[in-house]
């Protein structure tokens, strides 16, 4: 056989794309722009937040996401990844000022330094649905860009944006991520949700630099058309860092595009998610549109319903796992039993955990211990307690904890995963049910709305501000009276008044 025919051969098993062999040509006119571009800027332009438990929750959720920004500053690899590549990019005159640290940075740079240590320590608030996500990531883009344009004097009419206006961009990118994720898991096409982080983020940073209900329709477009992350590092047996900074990455992202609309007016891709082929939908989402069954308009439902982590740095879908374990754990000492005694222990909990966190095996680093639930409920079986430490080398190399991983099992509950999807109760349950060496079986532990879940709100709040004040004396351990200052304007009618700028002095090194 020739070397032609044998090329020719070939040719014949060669799957072209479809519009390689489309007998049309196709016509090149612009489409009206997709829906949801349209929804998104005039949600974003028009829609006044008056829900007043929006703007309490968001409070809540701005101090509690800087106290864990504050925190993760205790760790090494944070503070390297947020380190600028040369010393001139950390010193910006009138740039936006890092939390914690000396950095005056771009905002673009800064946008990824905040986002990246607000979400490290996996600490901060949670939405769960078809779609998992934590909308607090968007607040890396928000206050960077509303400190950075009120510290260069170029916030609209003139007027610097406060932190009101922060908690309203941040009740609307809450809403914008979170009512995306209701019905579209965009993780069952193995993509992160930090696209969501990107086309939220991107969506408010532009009201924030000024622009147009249109340029919004064109950071939205560009957001969709990005590169997105797949989620392989989030998972067995490939998860890592990255994971902690993928949201900052996000941010960063989309406010480098926002810019670009505002700078360099680089235009609206009017379907990029309907168009045939080429869209989103049609190259990433199965060529199915996305769904609005259960919220078909933007409002601020996210906000008033967003899951907070209080008790304990864990993955969210184990928070209730880790109180069944602490509850254990006190059981078993009123026994005058420890861990050692335990023969078996039984997780009956839902798909989602399953899915994400059930892990059997070696765990090779931090980031691969805080998404076990194996892992997350051995430490306090064990101990009595979870914290961020307790994903360090230094504790996971207590041979204890991989015994009695071994002995754990997880099993999928039918009726848990039915509850963690009902609007009306989504639930997170876990149980634990533990077989004793001698063959005692304790009591069924369960436990399905975590601390910082609506239904246990009241009873969370003020643990949620001893978190905030723990986060702030750790990590201004000399400065006893910025700690005061900041706990007094937390609490006082002046806070939604204070420039964005001024708040974020408060928090600056």
């Amino acid at each position: 056989m020739t070397l032609f025919s044998k090329l020719r051969g070939q040719s014949r098993n060669i799957r072209y794309p479809r519009c390689f062999y489309s007998t049309q040509m196709q016509q090149n006119v612009r489409p009206e722009a997709d829906k949801l571009l349209q929804d998104i800027a005039t949600y974003v332009h028009s829609k006044p937040i008056d829900s007043s438990l929006a703007l309490k929750t968001a409070k809540l959720c701005l101090l509690d996401t800087l106290g864990c920004g504050l925190a993760a500053l205790k760790f090494d690899q944070p503070r390297q990844i947020i380190e600028p590549i040369t010393s001139t990019l950390g010193k910006i005159p009138g740039g936006t000022r890092v939390l914690g640290t000396k950095f005056e940075m771009d905002p673009v740079n800064g946008a990824f330094a905040l986002g990246t240590l607000i979400r490290w320590l996996d600490f901060n608030d949670c939405w769960l649905a078809a779609e998992w996500g934590h909308p607090s990531d968007n607040l890396g883009g928000i206050l960077s860009v509303a400190d950075f344009v009120n510290r260069a004097g170029t916030s609209p009419n003139g007027r610097k944006w406060t932190v009101r206006d922060v908690l309203e961009a941040m009740v609307k990118a809450h809403e914008i991520q979170g009512v995306l994720a209701l019905d579209n898991s965009f993780n069952s096409h193995g993509l992160d949700h930090v696209v969501l982080v990107k086309v939220a983020t991107a969506s408010v940073v532009s009201k924030l630099l000024g622009l147009t209900s249109e340029q919004t329709m064109e950071c939205v477009s560009q957001a969709w058309v990005d590169g997105q992350s797949l989620r392989t590092y989030r998972h067995a047996p490939n998860t890592g860092s990255r994971k902690s900074w993928a949201a900052g990455d996000a941010c960063s992202r989309a406010v480098k595009l926002a810019y670009l609309v505002k700078q360099g007016n680089v235009g609206l891709i009017p379907s990029v998610l309907s168009a045939q082929t080429w869209g989103f939908y049609d190259v990433l989402n199965g060529g199915e549109p996305f769904k609005f069954t259960q919220r078909d308009s933007f409002e601020s439902y996210v906000m008033e319903n967003v899951l907070f982590k209080i008790s304990f740095p864990a993955e969210f879908h184990a928070q209730t796992a880790v109180e069944c374990s602490i509850k254990a754990h006190s059981i078993l000492k009123q026994l005058g039993k420890t861990a050692a005694d335990i023969k078996s222990v039984r997780i009956r909990t839902q798909d989602a955990a399953m899915r994400i966190i059930d892990k059997q095996g070696p765990l090779y680093n931090y980031a691969d211990r805080d998404h076990c639930i194996q892992y997350m409920s051995a430490v306090p079986l064990i101990h009595g307690r979870l914290q961020a430490n307790d994903y360090m080398d230094s504790v996971a190399e207590d041979p204890r904890i991989d015994e009695l991983r071994a002995k754990m099992f997880c099993v999928r509950d039918e009726q848990f995963t039915l509850d963690y999807h009902d609007p009306e109760k989504r639930s997170i349950a876990n149980a634990l049910r533990i077989e004793l060496n001698d063959g005692t079986v304790l009591d069924e532990i369960v436990v399905e709305y975590p601390v910082g879940h609506r239904r246990r709100r009241e009873e969370g709040i003020p643990l949620l501000m001893s978190k905030f004040e723990n986060h702030l004396n750790d990590h201004f351990t000399a400065e006893p009276e910025r700690v005061q200052k900041i706990l007094e304007l937390a609490q006082s009618e002046k806070l939604l008044d204070t420039t964005a700028d001024e708040f974020v002095d408060l928090f600056w090194n």
